[in-house]
């Protein structure tokens, strides 16, 4: 277990204090002051490796399930002696400009709190450290657990979202850029940051709901007192989640303009194509029909012929791009 336990101590009104690595003395003694609660946190554990904690804390067997495989969407389960809450923390990459996403579980229960983080986006360390400099904050047990966490997880939302609207400017200055339309790859690089933004929803959207019960309250193992901040991370979450939605409406723009641009590209080049076309069409046809042997053709025995042919065919080139750059077709 020493592994997959990435950290675990009692919390006493609200000061930690080490639980030395007995899981089954730390949780009666959490019980028995009626004041204090233990949190244990794992890391990707196995489902042999997560036995123990299991029968430990009597931990339903399909949350178990849902924690042990991850690839789940954000939810709120509530079980006879535990409640269970699953997080998806998402990171952005700025060397790749992509955004990932992990899987945070929580078990709140009689006295204790059990985290399992799949993936490198959970922020549990620095959500520790920073609760254990607040104790005023720790005494109301795991229910300041889960509020912190969730507050963590939304807040980053913001800054992710924050950088992914970066990125919108930059392909928007791309696209409307003098020339920016001919990038072979731009229409790749919106349809990327749409997946990106894809990515976000899926870990944002369905949060919604779990946050809106616990922010009406009734959910055991939650406090009535902690209904407030509940409000406040549901504030934050719908903040973010009108972010991305207006991401992903400016992005479904950024493509339409592109494409837009490109088609009226297109009809320019083609324009151009057929104005050059129609100009060596003129010398083709007067050189075509000189060309052919016949005996009895206008002016073929005359000394000028020649060049007064060359002389027309240049005023009427002369005169068909005048037309056309007039016209802008060229």
């Amino acid at each position: 277990m020493r592994p997959v336990i990435v950290d675990a101590a009692l919390y006493r009104d609200g000061r930690r204090r080490e639980c030395g690595g007995d899981l089954s003395r730390s949780l009666a003694e959490a019980r028995a002051g009626g004041d204090a609660f233990l949190w244990v946190g794992l890391y990707e554990p196995t489902e042999a490796e997560f036995d123990h904690v299991t029968a430990e804390f009597a931990l339903h067997p399909l949350a178990v399930e849902d924690a042990l495989k991850a690839h789940q969407r954000p939810k709120l389960e509530v079980y006879d002696d535990s409640l269970f809450v699953v997080l998806k923390p998402v990171l952005y990459e700025p060397e790749s400009d992509r955004v990932s996403s992990g899987e945070l579980m929580l078990f709140l229960g009689d006295s204790f709190v059990v985290t399992v983080r799949h993936g490198e986006g959970a922020p549990l360390a620095a959500v520790r450290r920073r609760l254990e400099t607040h104790p005023e904050v720790l005494r109301h047990g795991p229910t300041s657990v889960l509020y912190a966490v969730s507050d963590a997880v939304v807040d980053h939302y913001l800054d992710v979202a924050g950088e992914l609207q970066v990125d919108l400017e930059e392909l928007e200055a791309a696209v409307f850029a003098p020339g920016g339309t001919g990038s072979a790859n731009m229409a790749e690089r919106i349809y990327t940051a749409k997946r990106q933004v894809l990515e976000f929803r899926r870990a944002s959207g369905p949060l919604a709901g779990p946050v809106a019960r616990l922010t009406a309250g009734a959910v055991p193992f939650v406090s009535k007192e902690s209904q407030p901040f509940f409000r406040d991370v549901n504030d934050h979450l719908l903040r973010a989640n009108e972010q991305v939605e207006g991401l992903d409406r400016l992005l479904s723009d950024v493509l339409s303009a592109h494409l837009a641009q490109m088609g009226v590209r297109q009809n320019d080049d083609m324009r151009k194509i057929s104005a050059w076309a129609a100009m060596a069409a003129v010398p083709t046809m007067v050189a075509g029909i000189y060309g052919m042997n016949f005996d009895h053709m206008p002016e073929l025995h005359w000394t000028w012929s020649y060049p007064a042919l060359i002389a027309v065919m240049a005023v009427i080139e002369l005169l068909l791009y005048r037309l056309f750059k007039r016209r802008g077709w060229l």
